[in-house]
């Protein structure tokens, strides 16, 4: 199975003519992530997660793509999108999918208090805006880095609850080099890490 990382909080999932593509965001080069996808997971419906614009070229092109979201937004995106709910297990361009979590990480105040999913792949974990941690044992846990719901101590304590096999950071735009530097550095110390540079890929 190979993860590619796109932008922001975009990675994509294949295993031979299998696509799968989940968050692709305003930041993340959608279009691209997109193309070849026969099907696509958003955790929400924040513009950095879902480049709405960007997922309508992508099914003119190929309308048989499929989009599993919470079931507010599936109802939004109407035709192709798919209404899925956490603790349910579906499939999505061949892979066993399980919806996990169901909100949104707090700011403030109980803001932004919209749905969000986390989404396992096969033993991926992509927990979209949250730090919900799954009872399933997670392989590969993509760890959000940045934003204004996270701090880095809770981005640890996250790694330590879920302890995965390896880790790789995502949702890392609002940070400067020195900034992912520093995010590097600290989880590092807790379990098999790396960054996937935007655009590259490894073999899980």
């Amino acid at each position: 199975m190979i993860l590619t990382k796109f932008g922001h909080a975009c990675v994509r999932v294949q295993d031979g003519d299998r696509t799968l593509v989940i968050d692709p965001g305003t930041f993340s080069g959608a279009e691209t992530a997109l193309s070849g996808a026969t099907a696509v997971l958003v955790s929400h419906e924040h513009a950095d997660h879902l480049d709405v614009e960007a997922l309508r070229a992508a099914r003119a092109r190929n309308p048989a793509l499929t989009v599993h979201t919470h079931a507010a937004l599936a109802a939004e995106l109407g035709e192709g999108a798919v209404a899925v709910a956490a603790g349910e297990t579906f499939t999505a361009a061949g892979f066993t999918v399980k919806a996990v979590g169901g909100e949104h990480a707090e700011i403030i105040d109980g803001l932004p208090g919209c749905p969000n999913l986390g989404f396992l792949v096969d033993g991926l974990y992509h927990p979209g805006d949250s730090f919900f941690v799954p009872s399933e044992e997670v392989e590969t846990l993509l760890v959000p880095a940045s934003g204004p719901w996270v701090k880095i101590g809770e981005a640890i304590t996250f790694v330590r609850d879920v302890r995965p096999a390896r880790a790789f950071p995502i949702h890392d735009i609002h940070l400067s080099g020195i900034g992912l530097e520093y995010f590097d550095a600290w989880l590092e110390a807790e379990t098999d890490y790396a960054r996937i540079p935007a655009g590259t890929s490894v073999d899980l």
